[in-house]
């Protein structure tokens, strides 16, 4: 038996309707940022909610709610659950080995100064993993290094959650552009510039904002050259790239362009003054007063080299998973010709399995009258998970740790990370669930009746999208055709309408409840979900409202920007 969605199942009131359908949100935001729930009970009790409402106010049969519900938890698990697993089995294993004292003295030795190390990893290095990988693992791996390297974990979860703003749109090899180009018929070139016409100047201001996150606008203004070289290289290299190259490379080019242009001017360039964290301003002060002197470690380039060297692997693994022709072979999808990649796509073909949802595969018709399909997606040896217990593999040769000790830590780690991986299961299953059950569209047909202000309006969409849905590609896709035909019925071109989806959506990321709990389990905050997100909820929106703003201007005064 078939189910259609209804967008105004409540009285056939749009208004009313919407209301009923940020239940579910407000209930996640009033757990997490007034009641303070663990992470994982905030997730259940919303994942219970939302299937109260789909069941009760849209009249979703309770067999479809159940397993559209399964089929998000089974999406948490892999390919995101086994991001987080098999990043913070990496760090682990650098930290048992004692290669991460040397990378934090390496780190060091570029600068000690606590704020630049956030530009170089939480801004630079995270957004190279975000071009590469996306999928939770930036997060993961950048927080984890800055919290080894004695960054508050709290801080440094968020501090790299805000820093992923600047690349997420052009994520995992262009992925959120390409998919939305698809199902709207827009150019993704077209999109991509767009969207680089849009994000450089949030990525030029992120630095700075990082900072001042830290350690206050004074002291921001102590580095302001240092801010400028990292901010201006990476928005200059995106904007370059995603108008003139396309949007594949734009998160990797500039990530890379930023690091080595910060690492270069700083061997020329020092700050007045090193800014380190209050505890350890007085544990300095202290040594200093008993004339106690901290024995300088001296490393080779080898040592250095092999200690980066997990983290160099790891680059290498995610950057193969993500060329297109590589991830069509890992997934038994590929038809080409070449013979390394047809093997591949054997093996691959073996270990991807898609079987459809029972009770809920084309069950639901959607609002274009076409049934839904609904599969388990379960990309083994195309995750890029696996990639990164590939590194993992190869890691245990270069460091020299035993098979005794290797499978220690990854059960070790396995069973540190077994409550957030119920949090994630669980805030993906509430994803899922407002989807097929139409609340997330009945909440974008709201805001798409704000006429004139959809302009401005228009970002809060991909904002909402991926909050629900914890990525920018999901947001796109949900929101990417009503973006489109709002925006001709109010005379907005449609190419900035769909940009300012993903350009907004890059905002909600450092809400959403599977960053959040992605973020806390890398730095062992497993059960603190709750302080992260009271930390970056403010800065969400702050950000939010630029986008909004910028999208607005671009509509009303600035229309020669658009492609």
């Amino acid at each position: 038996m078939n189910w259609m969605q209804d967008f105004t199942p409540v009285g056939d009131n749009l208004a009313l309707s919407a209301i009923i359908a940020l239940i579910p949100a407000l209930y996640f935001f009033w757990a997490l940022a007034i009641k303070r729930m663990k992470g994982h009970w905030a997730g259940l009790s919303t994942l219970l909610v939302a299937f109260a409402v789909a069941v009760f106010a849209f009249k979703m049969p309770v067999q479809t709610a159940a397993m559209s519900a399964t089929q998000g938890a089974v999406y948490g698990v892999l390919p995101i659950g086994w991001i987080i697993i098999t990043s913070v089995f990496l760090y682990k294993l650098t930290v048992k080995t004692g290669q991460f004292d040397i990378i934090r003295n390496s780190v060091l030795s570029i600068t000690e100064d606590r704020r630049l190390q956030a530009l170089l990893i939480a801004f630079s290095f995270g957004a190279f993993l975000e071009g590469a990988a996306g999928f939770g693992a930036p997060v993961a791996i950048s927080a984890a290094l800055l919290a080894g390297l004695g960054f508050n974990p709290l801080y440094a979860a968020g501090i790299c959650l805000i820093a992923n703003t600047a690349p997420v749109a052009f994520g995992a090899i262009g992925i959120p552009i390409i998919a939305v180009a698809g199902p709207t018929g827009e150019s993704a070139m077209e999109i991509s510039q767009m969207v680089g016409r849009q994000l450089p100047f949030i990525s030029v201001f992120i630095p700075l904002y990082l900072v001042i996150v830290m350690a206050g606008f004074k002291r921001a203004l102590e580095i302001m050259p240092a801010i400028l070289v990292s901010g201006v290289s990476f928005a200059l290299i995106q904007y370059l790239s995603s108008n003139f190259i396309g949007p594949e490379l734009p998160d990797i080019l500039s990530a890379l362009g930023s690091l080595v242009a910060l690492t270069v001017f700083l061997k020329f360039w020092k700050p007045k003054t090193i800014y380190r964290f209050k505890s350890e301003s007085e544990t300095a002060a202290a040594s200093e007063a008993l004339k106690i002197e901290e024995p300088a470690a001296g490393y080779s380039k080898g040592q250095v080299f092999k200690a980066w060297s997990p983290f160099l692997i790891l680059t290498i693994f995610i950057s193969l998973w993500g060329i297109p022709a590589v991830k069509l072979a890992l997934t038994g999808h590929y038809e080409g010709t070449n013979p390394f990649l047809i093997a591949i796509n054997s093996i691959g073909h073996l270990l991807t399995f898609s079987p459809e949802v029972p009770l809920l595969h084309n069950r639901i018709i959607g609002g274009s009258g076409d049934p839904i399909p609904a599969f388990y997606k379960l990309e083994v040896l195309g995750a890029a998970g696996t990639a990164i217990l590939l590194a993992a593999i190869v890691t245990k040769f270069v460091v020299n740790i035993s098979w005794k000790n290797w499978a220690e830590a990854f059960g070790e780690t396995f069973k540190e990370l077994r409550m957030p991986l119920i949090t994630i299961g669980s805030v993906v299953a509430f994803a899922y669930i407002t989807n097929a059950s139409g609340m997330s569209t009945t909440l974008g047909m709201t805001l798409s009746h704000t006429g004139e202000w959809f302009a401005f309006f228009s970002p809060v969409l991909g904002w909402l999208g991926v909050f629900i849905t914890g990525s920018d590609t999901s947001a796109n896709l949900l929101f990417g055709n009503l973006q489109k035909i709002t925006a001709q019925s109010i005379g907005m071109d449609p190419v900035l309408a769909i940009a300012a989806n993903s350009s907004g959506g890059v905002t909600g990321k450092m809400i959403s409840p599977q960053s959040i709990a992605v973020a806390c389990a890398a730095v062992g905050l497993a059960g603190k979900e709750s302080h992260l997100f009271r930390f970056t909820i403010k800065h969400s929106l702050f950000l939010l409202l630029l986008v909004c703003i910028i999208t607005f201007v671009q509509h009303t005064f600035l229309q020669w920007m658009i492609p």
